[in-house]
């Protein structure tokens, strides 16, 4: 038995989330269905991060255990041949049989594309969010500022939650202009359920004086709107 270290891209346009769900076109999905034709035997399938539906993934991690088939040099290949056009296995590599997606996993990096200018664009439509409006820069960055640390994001998760402890650590945020795009990203060491694109939605909508207060704990309805899914990325995992 060999355990597999794959990481991932794929377009989240066309994808109810990771997770399998009965009914539903999934990444996880598609991913088993490729397994099934790449090798004999295979088990102990586990994620990174289970992004939500539209979320988009350039650096996604799972792990495997596999019997037979493919050499892990030649695993990719074999897998893409098996998965639809809108996934990818960029890297297949054998590593010890401890490592694990989840729980080995030391932090996670996210990106945010924002499409800040007047016109929409045809080609972006499920690949950023278009902001028409102006910006203050210099309030996205000061908001991003007070991101890094121990925070308790309850305002940044819904209310209608799983989540018992809200605390996380975030190791670093920040707001990036390219261009006519606006990129938010940041690396913690987990994330709530729709944190990053609430406090996206957020930054963009309040300044820095109201957000502050945010981060002690204050209910979902005080912060701003959640971002759509479709600008965000799971670009990043550290091990």
């Amino acid at each position: 038995m060999t355990t597999l270290r794959l990481t991932i891209e794929y377009d989240g346009t066309g994808f109810h989330g990771w997770a399998r769900q009965p009914g539903q076109r999934t990444v996880e999905g598609a991913l088993r269905d490729a397994l099934g034709r790449t090798f004999p035997r295979w088990s102990d399938l586990a994620v990174a991060g289970r992004t939500d539906a539209g979320v988009h993934a350039t650096g996604q991690v799972a792990s495997v255990v596999v019997a037979g088939g493919p050499p892990p040099e030649r695993a990719a290949e074999a897998l893409n041949a098996g998965l639809p056009p809108d996934v990818a296995v960029l890297r297949c590599e054998a590593v010890a049989h401890t490592f694990h997606a989840r729980f080995s996993a030391r932090a996670r990096s996210y990106r945010y594309v924002v499409l800040n200018r007047p016109q929409r664009s045809a080609l972006e439509a499920r690949r950023s969010l278009w902001w028409p409006r102006p910006v203050d820069e210099e309030e996205l960055r000061a908001c991003a500022a007070l991101v890094p640390g121990e925070h308790d994001f309850t305002a940044f998760t819904p209310t209608d939650t799983q989540h018992r402890v809200f605390l996380r650590n975030v190791a670093a945020a920040g707001w990036e202009r390219r261009g006519d795009h606006l990129h938010f990203t940041i690396t913690a060491d987990a994330f709530l359920r729709h944190m990053v694109r609430t406090l996206v939605g957020s930054m963009l909508e309040l300044p820095a004086e109201r957000f502050a207060p945010l981060l002690e704990g204050r209910h979902r309805s005080e912060a701003g709107a959640t971002a759509p899914p479709w600008g965000l990325y799971l670009e990043h995992v550290c091990y």
